[in-house]
């Protein structure tokens, strides 16, 4: 009975190390795919949200990690893309976070030209309830396109509010509160970028090793 139970054992503990070798040996294998896959399909982001004519680097290689969790929704590690033109700065892009979605947080990559105008904004993950607060995804509706041109009047531009609260953003209907989060947090962006794009390209490249 012994010798069974520890025969068995042995092969358990073997079956485990082979599954845990072969996991890894997938990963290995399709480690780079995997990264040239998000590469692009962040290349593919950028461009919409920051015409190619504007630039004439590689914004996903200028790359800059940022913290402020006033402005950035948390105090997690966001990225800067800086875009350039003959090596000087005319747009950025800068991932955000609406802490305050209806289903947690919701990830935003705000483009924005040098004089704060938005080129664009775009949802990059959320959990919000498909048929109502999912309207900010591109797949579903064009809401988003409704930023492009808006730049701030002010810290506390008024306008930067869905309709309900006086502003000029069509919330959603049977879900107020998606809308008003994610108007609240590009607000809290363009704000951030006026206070700090010239100091942005001095903050820790992505990747480095704070």
């Amino acid at each position: 009975m012994i010798q069974s139970m520890k025969k068995n054992g042995l092969l358990l503990a073997l079956f485990g190390l082979g599954a845990a070798g072969l996991v890894a040996i997938t990963y290995e294998g399709t480690k780079a795919q995997i990264a040239e896959q998000k590469q692009q399909q962040l290349i593919a982001t950028l461009a919409q949200i920051i015409p190619a004519d504007r630039f004439d680097n590689e914004p996903h290689k200028a790359c800059h990690q940022i913290v402020s969790e006033q402005y950035l929704g948390n105090d997690r590690p966001h990225q800067a893309f800086v875009a350039t033109f003959g090596d000087a700065p005319v747009a950025m892009a800068i991932e955000t976070t609406a802490p305050d979605g209806y289903n947690g947080e919701i990830e935003i990559i705000v483009g924005v030209d040098w004089q704060g105008n938005l080129l664009g904004v775009r949802t990059l993950q959320h959990n919000e309830t498909p048929g109502l607060g999912d309207l900010i995804d591109t797949r579903r509706s064009d809401w988003v396109d409704s930023f492009v041109g808006y730049r701030l009047e002010s810290e506390n531009d008024s306008r930067f509010n869905v309709k309900r609260d006086g502003g000029d953003f069509d919330q959603f209907t049977g879900a107020t509160i998606t809308p008003r989060a994610y108007v609240k947090a590009v607000k809290n962006t363009l704000n951030y970028f006026n206070r700090n794009k010239d100091v942005i390209a001095a903050a820790p490249q992505c990747g480095a090793q704070s």
